[in-house]
This record gives structure tokens, C-alpha cells and sequence, in this order.
């Protein structure tokens, strides 16, 4: 089994603090897990290969272009999902199955190939109204007399005020409340919650990835807003980071009709 490059924590903490990480690997990859995209993009950065769309040597050939030789294929995520059938004391077999993700170098960069001319697909573009259908939550208008106040999120349902200069961040951050689950934690034993400064650094990191994915501003007040909540210097846990990536995924592809490919 092929090792990973870096651990999320790592890859995360490099697409936080190194601007236009983000927004090259989703331009690049875009039909894979932002997790992925980051994967392939480190790998590219560190080999000098220009980022651009990857498939695996049987897909290429079916697109008309051939991987050159020599050439070392890149490392993605991908899911295999292993069935266990059990035998009970009365002699019942049941069947059950688990997913399990693991790192495999099967795929190759445009660039590591030759051939037929490959016509790029367009990056689908982003649909506030179509995200929000998708994932199944509610923008309600804004009611908190708080001038201070810019979005909040409860249960399902998030508002924006009409007076943020950065709606469409705080929109991705109050999404992000909802999918990470952390308005539904009030109902958890307090040693099951994520602590509030988790809490803000999880959904302010998964409006940054959306802003610099999307090439949106609002990138440097993410920044500025996890450091006050998590400080500087202190990684971000990799149980974390994992949620972050798969909450940002959510949005990311809810407001397009792309879909992730089966890699991840």
C-alpha cells in the first residue's frame, strides 16, 4: 500500500496559511475531494509537474493520450469497502461491511502524458439557492438586534445580516456550524461537545477553503479569525481537519451539479 504524502492536518495547515493553494488544486482537480485536489497538488508542487486534470492509465488511453514511460503515478484516497460475513450460535450468517480509505498511486497528471488534444472542462459555477436545497438547510432573514452580530446558525436554519460586508463568508461559516454538527450539540453530554474555539476554527476554515476555492474575498479575514479563536502555531487536529475537508466538499459540490469522482 502506497504511503500518503502528508497527513489533512498538514495539507489543511498548508492550504490555511500559503495563499493560492486552495484556489489552484480546486481549479486543477476539481472533480475530486478537496482532500484529494490538496493530495495531488503537494505531489505535483514537489515533483514539478504542472497541476492540471489527473486519470488513471486505462482512463487516458480511452481519452486518446498515453502516459509517458517512466512517468511515477500520483497518490489519491480512494474507499474499499471489505464484507465479513459471522456465523451466530444458531447457525444464521449475517453479513456486514466496512469502508476503509487507503492511498494508492493509480493516477497521472495531463502533463505526464502524450496524445489526442484533451479539451478541459469548465469549472461548474457555484449556486447559493441550489447549495442550500441540496444539503437541506433554511436561510431565514435576519432578526438579532445585535450590531455586532453578522450570522448565526440554529439547527437547520442560518441567517446573514443585510449589513456584512462578507455575506458570502459568513454564509460558507454558518453552513459549516450546521453540516460539522455543532448546532445539534446542545443536546450532547458536555464531554461529547467540541469546545467553542474548535468549534469556530472548524467553521471559519471551511468558509476560507470555500472563499479561496471559489476565488471570493474575504480569505485574509478568515485567516485573522482563526488565529483569534485558535492562536497561531497550534495544528489543527487531524480528526479535525478530516471534517473540515468533507464539510467544505459538501457546499463546494452542493451548489454545482458536479459530482466527486469515486476516487475519494
Amino acid at each position: 500500500m502506497a504511503t500518503p504524502p502528508r497527513t489533512f492536518g498538514d495539507l489543511l495547515a498548508s492550504a490555511v496559511n500559503e495563499p493560492g493553494i486552495l484556489s489552484t488544486a480546486y481549479r486543477a482537480f476539481h472533480n475530486y475531494s478537496l482532500g484529494n485536489q490538496l493530495l495531488a497538488f503537494v505531489q505535483c508542487q514537489q515533483r514539478g509537474i504542472a497541476p492540471g486534470p489527473i486519470a488513471t492509465f486505462a482512463k487516458w488511453r480511452e481519452l486518446g493520450r498515453y502516459v509517458r514511460k517512466g512517468e511515477k503515478a500520483i497518490t489519491l484516497c480512494r474507499p474499499i469497502t471489505v464484507k465479513r460475513t459471522s456465523t451466530a450460535d444458531d447457525g444464521t450468517e449475517e453479513t456486514t461491511a466496512a469502508t476503509w480509505f487507503v492511498y494508492k498511486p493509480f493516477w497521472f497528471v495531463l502533463a505526464q502524458t502524450d496524445g489526442q488534444p484533451l479539451t478541459e472542462p469548465e469549472i461548474p459555477a457555484w449556486d447559493r439557492d441550489r447549495a442550500l436545497t441540496t444539503v437541506g438547510i433554511t436561510e431565514i432573514p435576519f432578526d438579532l438586534t445585535n450590531g455586532n452580530v453578522m450570522g448565526f446558525a440554529r439547527f437547520r436554519e442560518i441567517a446573514v445580516s443585510p449589513l456584512n460586508p462578507f455575506g458570502h463568508k459568513t454564509r460558507f461559516h454558518e453552513l459549516a456550524h450546521v453540516l460539522l454538527g455543532h448546532t445539534a450539540e446542545g443536546a450532547r453530554a458536555d464531554d461529547e461537545r467540541t469546545p467553542r474555539n474548535l468549534q469556530e476554527c472548524e467553521a471559519e476554515a471551511v468558509a476560507l477553503i470555500c472563499c479561496a476555492a471559489l476565488g471570493l474575498p474575504g480569505v485574509e479575514e478568515c485567516r485573522g479569525y482563526i488565529q483569534r479563536w485558535w492562536g497561531t502555531g497550534n495544528d489543527i487536529p487531524e480528526r479535525s481537519a478530516q471534517r473540515i475537508l468533507k464539510a467544505a466538499d459538501q457546499i463546494l459540490k452542493a451548489g454545482t451539479d458536479n459530482e466527486i469522482e469515486a476516487v475519494r
